[in-house]
């Protein structure tokens, strides 16, 4: 996973914004080859040890409810590239022409959904995307184009990565749905109020990516869906920074 070269990148993400980011990564090549082979390895030996899990979901899928077993939405990843995700589907068929966000007692969600997006069962398909490089353990969440259009251009700098399964911000956010309860309109305050947040946290973990951080968050990502919450990591900056201030 080696970063292109700055006048290779998209024109959109050749800003001073982005620069900043760029250049810390720039020094990381050793970690960035090292978390590529990494993803390549641990997916293809995941992909082999959960195969009955992913027959047993696909048989339990195709008999709750019509539709194709993976949901393939168009999603954004490292350079701004689009790709089609593999999700094991947990909504209704077509469920993506309403919000592209969804909350506590959708509709949309089918009955063995429920259960797959309790358990995050869903997000075990996106290994195929590991393994093909779309994607990584640890990044930022892939987004939809209509959100991604809506970045700052600091915001476009978690773009010199490929999108994650996992992330600090996923650690933080793993109850999104239950802060878009009540929303009127759940595209706008995801835009507004909660994608702007997450990227603070996406932002602080690239200024600080680390190969054996990416281990680290693996690690509390499952702890965190186990029920452990974990000190605000921005916060705890902050407070370091007064200290030393």
């Amino acid at each position: 996973m080696m970063l292109k070269k700055w006048e290779d990148l998209p024109i959109e993400m050749q800003t001073e914004e982005v620069r900043k980011y760029y250049d810390i990564l720039k020094k990381k090549q050793c970690s960035l080859f090292f978390k590529r082979v990494f993803d390549i390895f641990v997916s293809a030996f995941l992909l082999i040890l959960l195969s009955p899990v992913f027959l047993i979901l696909a048989i339990a899928i195709k008999i709750d409810s019509r539709g194709p077993v993976f949901y393939r939405q168009v999603r954004v990843t490292q350079y701004n590239q689009k790709f089609r995700i593999f999700k094991f589907r947990s909504m209704v068929n077509d469920a993506d022409r309403g919000s592209q966000v969804t909350v506590n007692g959708d509709a949309r969600v089918t009955r063995v959904g429920k259960f797959v997006r309790k358990c995050r069962l869903d997000e075990i398909s996106q290994l195929i995307d590991v393994f093909r490089g779309k994607m990584t353990f640890v990044g930022t969440r892939p987004e939809v184009t209509k959100y991604t259009e809506c970045y700052t251009d600091e915001m476009m700098a978690t773009l010199l990565l490929p999108a994650g399964i996992t992330s600090i911000a996923s650690i933080y956010y793993k109850d999104e749905a239950e802060l878009l309860d009540g929303a009127e309109n759940t595209d706008k305050v995801y835009l507004e109020e909660i994608l702007p947040q997450k990227m603070r946290y996406n932002l602080y973990s690239i200024e600080h990516f680390g190969f054996w951080k990416d281990i680290a968050t693996m690690f509390k990502t499952v702890f965190a869906i186990l029920g452990k919450k974990y000190p605000d990591v921005l916060a705890e900056e902050k407070e370091k920074e007064k200290a030393n201030g």
